[in-house]
């Protein structure tokens, strides 16, 4: 059955207010489920772990359980190849570090100019330590969408590593990620997936994509601030770790350096029970795609995202069609109606005459949140020549908006444009 929108918004207690959370690429709003496990943690659970007390083994098993929903969530292969940290930008320069220490002077790393700055910076600096080059792959500044036809010519047996994200946070565009690891893995080189604008619009399956690392933050599928990295539990092995003494040498313990944010991994746990309820409540239609290669709650958490996903695409022509009926204003990114899977429901945009962000601030003013700037997504709006200008407007929708608040974005910014 379709998203019943009213039961969605139930359950979360923030979209009681009559504002409108379009600012959701910088972070989603949570459902009860999250805010509840989390005081549930904190009331009954409040650990450190490997006590040999009560809270702190509660503690303990709340963290495993964690572990295991995100494993079924991206469909890794075992519980052991999640690593909890703080956010993905934290979690990708604490394992670039460790890359590192396989790269030698004139290894080459492939970074894209669509990515947001922490899958490129680190690599960079990584490259800079070792003494590597950095390829750059380029994206079409009319759509938006990567120039796929540079890759093979970028790519080398000196290729050591391949980083691409899964969506773009500024421009919205999917990538096609299981080509671009594919072709990677052709040249032995190892890929770095960053997901997080991908993760709460659409399924993801690391076994299915074949890739080495593929990194996400809570914060955006409707959890608390907390950073999750799958990878593959050989490489993990082999990888050396950064990490104090004490700590476990096996992973995915000897990369979570320090004491876990424990009542955030409760958050993360109760996100992904929502997303369940959501696949077992309106994901029967998405059962046959996935029955057969998935059961129980890995099979429910991809009826959830191929539902919301099919969701969204309606909801991406809408947005679409409401900003580009505002006069002075420049959607970056994929437009084509014919191409809406291929994008998720995030788009940026400019207004002739004003300022980002006095675009952003008068919005505000009338209860509808967006960003402006670049988001990180420096390389993006260096290449679209508007970093000096401030960047552009950002409206994300969620699976939680309503065609009514998309309606009354339109207004808002016609009246901004006519002033």
């Amino acid at each position: 059955m379709p998203l019943d929108l009213p039961r969605i918004r139930a359950c979360f207690p923030a979209l009681t207010s009559p504002d409108v959370y379009l600012d959701n690429p910088g972070g989603t709003q949570v459902p009860h489920h999250v805010i509840d496990r989390m005081v549930d943690y904190l009331v009954t659970k409040n650990a450190n772990h490997e006590g040999a007390f009560a809270t702190s083994q509660a503690s303990d098993a709340l963290v495993n359980e964690a572990r295991q929903a995100a494993a079924d969530f991206v469909n890794a292969a075992r519980p052991e190849e999640i690593i909890f940290g703080a956010n993905m930008t934290t979690l990708t320069l604490h394992l670039s570090r460790s890359l590192a220490r396989r790269l030698q002077p004139g290894d080459e790393i492939v970074v894209t100019r669509l990515d947001h700055d922490a899958n490129i910076s680190p690599w960079l600096l990584a490259a800079e330590d070792r003494g590597c080059t950095v390829r750059w792959l380029d994206f079409d500044v009319e759509d938006g969408t990567l120039r796929l036809e540079q890759l093979d010519g970028l790519l080398s047996a000196r290729t050591r590593l391949v980083a691409v994200g899964y969506a773009s946070n500024a421009l919205g565009t999917i990538n096609p990620v299981a080509t671009i690891v594919e072709r990677a893995h052709a040249v032995g080189a190892l890929t770095y997936i960053d997901s997080v604008h991908y993760a709460p619009h659409g399924p993801i399956d690391v076994q299915a994509l074949g890739c080495d690392f593929l990194a996400a933050s809570a914060y955006k599928f409707f959890g608390p601030h907390v950073g999750v990295l799958y990878g593959r539990h050989a490489l993990l092995e082999e990888l050396p770790a950064y990490r104090v003494r004490p700590a476990p040498s096996e992973p995915p313990g000897k990369f979570e350096t320090g004491t876990g944010n424990f009542e955030g991994l409760a958050g993360t746990l109760g996100a992904l029970e929502y997303l369940t309820w959501v696949g077992e409540t309106f994901g029967a239609e998405q059962a046959e795609r996935y029955r057969g290669r998935f059961t129980g709650r890995r099979l429910l958490l991809k009826q959830a995202m191929g539902a919301i996903r099919a969701h969204e695409i309606e909801m991406a022509g809408q947005l679409l069609d409401t900003l580009q009926a505002v006069p002075g204003l420049t959607v970056y990114g994929l437009t084509d109606r014919r191409r809406l899977d291929a994008r998720a429901p995030t788009v940026s945009f400019t207004l002739r005459g004003r300022h980002p962000r006095q675009v952003a601030e008068a919005l505000g003013r009338q209860g509808l949140y967006a960003w402006d700037g670049n988001y990180y997504a420096l390389a993006v709006t260096e290449r679209l020549g508007l970093e000096g200008s401030g960047g552009m407007v950002r409206v994300g929708l969620a699976h939680y908006n309503t065609p009514a608040e998309v309606e009354r974005l339109g207004a808002a910014l016609q009246r901004i444009a006519s002033d």
